[in-house]
């Protein structure tokens, strides 16, 4: 893959996420109620910190961290060339 293609898919990412805010905003301001929960991880070297604001919102993150840290190892192993 080359560099145009990364930028381009990550510019297309950045939109998209905007895009996202703007629908939720306007769905919000127009008196639609919406149970709102967020979550994440911080990863410090191998060592996931997960927070949320529920469990559910926490586990959501803890799995995509999975899947991410797996995409990793994937992309590092397929970079090596063996």
């Amino acid at each position: 893959m080359d560099g145009k293609t990364l930028i381009l898919s990550g510019m297309a990412l950045i939109f998209l996420g905007f895009l996202l805010v703007f629908i939720g905003t306007l769905v919000s301001a127009l008196g639609g109620e919406a149970d709102v929960e967020g979550g994440g991880v911080i990863m410090i070297g191998p060592i996931p910190i997960i927070f949320g604001t529920s469990r559910g919102a926490a586990g959501i993150a803890a799995v995509l961290a999975i899947i991410l840290m797996a995409l990793w190892l994937l992309a590092a192993l397929l970079a090596r060339g063996d």
